[in-house]
């Protein structure tokens, strides 16, 4: 049963004052405030509840305080390079304690030609603990859920490194670490990089590096491309000293199937360079970040602008209708040779019409050095088939006796190779076949 509220004797409250208003109300507020056991009840309510929240605030502010004396953070974000070097370093290096694990799959181009798939299992979003020289880490990968890379359609990531506050300098060794690493796997291969977003990432694995004798040109051809290369790169203080742009540009041009493309290739591993490939036809490729990408291309890599003449074909006279993609022809000759444009930089363009090229692109400056690379002269035929089927002389003889008869003036090396590799072991067997090469839509 409820308790009456006590009543309030204004009798007493008279008696106890001065008789004066404010005596009467300092009689007044004892007799119902501190008299009151109600009130003394809520009061100390409230006091304890404040003690408490002033107590838990201080723990709080002392645990951080404890927190930053004692421990430190390494935060990698996902656009740092540091960051794939170290979520493969992860993967080199298995924790039993890692109960979430995402996979990444690459495929592994071998010397015969066989591809084969690597499945790296790393530690997928949340927490982990690792163990490093002895010290105790707490990995913290966390994925952001609200913030995508609308170029990639990615979301964020940041991994999170925590140790305590003495073994800090293990943080740089851990890095420098997995780095050596990265490029333990590249050695004495070539890495392909393609744009992701404003950055250059690695495309599948590092593949084998191509022996420049490997792509047969026309004599002299591969040799004097070479030699221009290698002396452009020994003139750095030269091109300094008179304040030219250290920079140069290549157009090879062709038909299809004349090995444009795999003259670059064995030129990187010739000159121990990787690629950067820029497909300027990409839909979300804008002139700013065309700019951010030619102006930080990695060390040591060759930028090639692949079949250029599908991006940019003349200019319209009014130029006021733009072109399809994102990329204007006024973005790339700014990007090409305007003050943001990288140092040091080897660019090459390849073109099945090289009539389509506006001459802005060619001027010299944007383009220094053009070379033809044409179907196969019978020099070149001659020397496939001994590449192939080496000391094999006679034969070779008859192949291009053949081959003369057939009187075809349009043979890519790419058919010449399509038709060796189907006779690999056979070179009877290819100049059995020889009048495939009439037909340039051959499959083998």
């Amino acid at each position: 049963m409820a308790q009456p509220a006590p009543s309030i004797d204004f009798e007493k409250i008279r008696q106890n004052s001065d008789g004066s208003l404010g005596g009467m109300i300092s009689s007044g507020f004892n007799e119902v405030v501190l008299n009151n056991p109600y009130f003394a009840a809520g009061g100390g309510l409230m006091l304890l509840g404040t003690g408490l929240a002033l107590a838990r605030q201080g723990m709080v502010k002392g645990s951080g305080l404890i927190y930053r004396q004692l421990l430190v953070d390494l935060e990698i974000p996902s656009k740092d390079k540091s960051y794939l070097w170290f979520l493969e370093w992860m993967a080199q290096h298995k924790q039993r304690s890692s109960r979430h694990l995402s996979v990444e799959t690459n495929f592994i181009q071998h010397d015969n030609g066989a591809v084969s798939t690597k499945f790296s299992l790393v530690p997928g979003p949340g927490k982990h603990l690792i163990r490093y020289q002895g010290a105790f880490m707490l990995v913290n990968r966390e994925r952001s859920g609200r913030l995508i890379d609308m170029t990639s359609g990615t979301p964020f990531e940041t991994v999170t490194l925590t140790t305590l506050y003495r073994d800090r300098v293990l943080f740089g060794q851990l890095l420098a670490e997995a780095k050596q690493l990265a490029l333990k796997t590249r050695e004495g291969k070539t890495v392909i990089f393609t744009s992701w977003g404003p950055d250059w990432r690695p495309f599948g694995q590092p593949r084998t590096k191509r022996l420049i004798g490997s792509v047969i040109l026309d004599d002299g051809l591969a040799e004097g491309i070479v030699n221009d290369v290698k002396d452009f790169l020994k003139s750095g203080a030269w091109y300094h000293k008179r304040g030219i742009p250290y920079r140069r540009g290549y157009l090879l041009y062709g038909p299809p199937g004349s090995g444009k493309t795999s003259f670059i290739q064995a030129l990187a591993g010739e000159l121990d360079y990787n690629i950067c490939i820029l497909n300027l036809s990409e839909n979300n490729l804008t002139d700013d970040r065309l700019n951010h990408l030619m102006n930080h291309i990695p060390d040591r890599s060759i930028l090639l602008l692949e079949d250029i003449d599908a991006a940019f074909n003349k200019r319209d006279q009014t130029e006021e209708k733009g072109y399809t993609n994102g990329v204007t022809f006024s973005g790339l000759l700014n990007a090409l040779d305007g003050v943001a444009s990288a140092e040091e930089c080897i660019t090459f363009m390849t073109t099945n019409h090289p009539e389509k090229l506006d001459p802005a692109l060619l001027r010299p400056g944007r383009v220094d050095y053009k070379a033809l690379i044409g179907n196969a002269t019978e020099n070149q035929v001659k020397r496939m088939f001994l590449r192939f089927y080496e000391n094999e002389e006679e034969l070779c003889e008859e192949f291009l006796a053949k081959y003369r008869k057939l009187n075809v003036q349009h043979v890519s090396t790419a058919q010449l190779q399509g038709l060796f590799v189907y006779n690999k072991q056979d070179p009877k067997g290819a100049i059995k076949m020889i009048e495939t090469l009439q037909d340039p839509n051959t499959v083998f």
